[in-house]
């Protein structure tokens, strides 16, 4: 299904690949004024070592000026007062620093080592229930979504009877079909509703990562602070995960080659959820980056003040990063891929998302090996800021 006309050029995909558009761009200039989703320009980065360039340099290229920006939502005092507060991403340093410092804790690798059983218990849980219904399934409802939302729960101390809310309600977050308005008005929602969860952590902390951080005396997190930081983990530690799974399990179906060397050699696991990563790069840009001065970039010159838009898919398929990148191929050495991110601001949870991937995916294939899709074109979510499928119906 070809991507909407009016979608932005960076968020446009066909399947499972990036407009021909941004590989065009790339070649042939790598940095482009174009029309951005605030309605004003931003600069659209397109190669590698230009992406990396912006994402690992936060004094030049910050996160947090972007209601300064022309075209961007006006936004009073104190409506910035109750957006920013425990966002990370709405920060630059010493204020991400500080934040990012109290919870990189929780999401070390040694970390997520403790938790690894229960993602194991939980995946299996749902494949066991995919196996008494009996074919065909929903995997998106049944397998991608709820497995990070039931982790992300657990983790956070969030009530797992809620999740439905939550994840509908991130959905129409991420819609850009939907207007500003709308969108602030559905994350007003999640907040008021983590403002109860706080207060309840307040009362009687759990042994979950929001307990621990109100335990912490010595952190000085008020509890806008802590909505704030639920409200990204929550945000970011599901969506992105369910769009991965589901996804990546369609690619699989479509690489038949690709998927017998993972579900038949166990060791090749790390590098086919790296490959997948870099392959499918779910997040067409992450945060957008304001300049605070003049700045050479990817042979322009860019003054103070102006947006800057990396598209990560681009930058994943860049010939530069690895050879034939329109290929899907586990075998390689996709590391040095910007699907998290990179610098100050890379992914905290991305040791948590590659666990889940890591068991997941190899789960599934072993317990339903002639595992294939029902023959339909795949319902794509393309007017979303984290790229994935709205269903994907399997049988086998």
């Amino acid at each position: 299904m070809a991507a909407i006309p009016t979608t932005p050029l960076y968020m446009r995909r066909i399947g499972f690949d990036p407009d021909p558009g941004l590989a065009v761009l790339r070649e042939e200039d790598g940095v482009r004024r174009v029309d951005s989703l605030l309605g004003g320009p931003a600069w659209l980065v397109t190669r590698i070592a230009d992406v990396r360039q912006v994402l690992g340099d936060p004094v030049r290229f910050g996160n947090s000026r972007h209601h300064l920006v022309p075209g961007a939502p006006a936004m009073t005092e104190e409506e910035l007062a109750a957006m920013l507060p425990g966002n990370l991403l709405g920060f630059d340093p010493p204020e991400h620093t500080r934040l990012r410092r109290l919870l990189m804790p929780e999401f070390t690798v040694r970390r997520m080592r403790r938790i690894e059983p229960r993602i194991h218990e939980i995946v299996n849980d749902h494949l066991d229930a995919i196996e008494r219904e009996g074919p065909p399934a929903e995997l998106v409802a049944d397998f991608a979504l709820p497995i990070p939302a039931l982790v992300i729960c657990e983790l956070l101390g969030v009530p797992f009877e809620d999740r439905d809310d939550f994840q509908s309600r991130y959905t129409r977050f991420f819609d850009v079909s939907l207007s500003m308005a709308e969108r602030y008005a559905v994350q007003a929602e999640a907040k008021a509703y983590l403002a109860e969860l706080v207060a309840r952590a307040r009362v009687e902390p759990g042994d979950d990562l929001l307990g621990m951080l109100v335990r912490d005396e010595s952190a000085g997190l008020d509890d806008r602070e802590l909505v704030g930081i639920a409200d990204l983990l929550l945000l970011a530690g599901h969506e992105t995960t369910a769009n991965m799974l589901g996804l990546g399990v369609l690619a699989l179906l479509r690489h038949p080659d690709q998927l017998r060397l993972l579900r038949d050699e166990a060791d090749r696991v790390d590098a086919a959820v790296e490959e997948l990563l870099r392959w499918l790069t779910v997040v067409h840009t992450g945060v957008p980056r304001v300049t605070t001065a003049e700045v050479e970039l990817g042979g322009h010159t860019l003054g103070p003040g102006e947006l800057v838009v990396c598209s990560l898919p681009a930058a994943n398929r860049d010939p530069r990063l690895v050879r034939d990148p329109d290929g899907l191929d586990i075998t390689r050495d996709a590391g040095g891929h910007v699907a998290f991110g990179h610098g100050v601001h890379h992914c905290l949870g991305a040791p948590l998302a590659r666990m889940e991937m890591r068991i997941a995916f190899p789960a599934l294939l072993r317990r339903f090996p002639t595992l294939r899709a029902v023959e339909r074109e795949p319902e794509y979510r393309a007017q979303q800021v984290v790229y994935g499928l709205a269903s994907l119906p399997v049988t086998w």
